[in-house]
């Protein structure tokens, strides 16, 4: 049964993505926007790469993502793809 987190929007589902903190009603994880968000992307623009969402949605993500961030960074880190694995020509 998925919990509902403080976030209005945001739960976290053990039958879905292991518990990840996801957008409620998707399987948008709150990892996933946070990283748009760290490459630059406002929030009012993540909706146009992710147009499931609403603003509201994203920025309830982005709180979730300020209240806990040890968790979400967490998450980042496991999703990482290891650089050896990364082409050359995409390479920062």
């Amino acid at each position: 049964m998925a919990t509902i987190l403080t976030h209005r929007y945001v739960v976290s589902d053990p039958q879905l993505l292991k518990g990840e903190p996801i957008i409620q009603g998707t399987k948008t994880t709150v990892r996933a926007i946070v990283e748009l968000w760290r490459l630059g992307i406002s929030p009012e623009e993540i909706p146009s790469h992710l147009p499931h969402l609403a603003l509201a949605q994203v920025f309830d993500a982005l709180s979730y993502y300020s209240d806990h961030q040890d968790e979400i960074n967490h998450y980042i880190e496991l999703n990482r793809v290891p650089d050896q694995l990364v082409h050359p020509a995409v390479k920062r």
